[in-house]
């Protein structure tokens, strides 16, 4: 019975997983805009978004592995693995707004830039984190449920209420 209390626990709500992935995926997230930035300097940005992008994704999935979504430990490989998917759609995006802010605006300043980047990684992070909790993290919760379901058996008592057998006493009692 403790067992499926704590694991009860681990497994948070839409609304709080939502709230721990900002914070979590959201943190790594800003670091991350200012390490591309800075590593923009030395190497083209798409090279420096990539090696970020591997370097946040692995960081990220483990804490949403570990407080986002309650998994109760580390990270899986095929939760890394799954992720990836996930963060290379996310790559693709930053990729695309960058593109495009450097189309439209001949010189931008880093500013115009970090408001691209990041809006476009939140823009991901959104369809991110959908993915993660309906698939990548999904297992997880759905064994605490059958956990839980099988841990505390639930008992209905049924009262049965006898019908009278006239027709008519039906009718009149509506």
């Amino acid at each position: 019975m403790e067992t499926a209390q704590s694991q009860e626990q681990a497994a948070p709500g839409a609304f709080t997983a939502f709230a721990r992935f900002v914070l979590c995926g959201g943190g790594v997230g800003i670091a991350s805009s200012f390490a591309v930035a800075a590593l923009a300097s030395w190497v083209p940005w798409a090279l420096a978004n990539a090696l970020i992008t591997v370097v946040s994704t692995l960081l990220a999935t483990e804490l949403h592995a570990r407080f986002t979504f309650g998994a109760g430990g580390r990270a899986t490989w095929r939760q890394h693995a799954q992720s990836t998917g996930s963060a290379a759609a996310a790559y693709a995006v930053t990729c695309v707004a960058m593109l495009g802010l450097h189309q439209l605006v001949a010189a931008p300043g880093a500013v115009l830039e970090q408001v691209v980047y990041l809006s476009a990684s939140a823009l991901a992070g959104v369809a991110r984190f959908a993915v993660l909790r309906l698939v990548v993290f999904a297992r997880n919760r759905s064994q605490v449920a059958a956990t839980i379901h099988t841990a505390r058996p639930v008992h209905a008592t049924v009262a049965r209420v006898s019908a009278p057998a006239d027709p008519g006493a039906l009718c009149s009692a509506a």
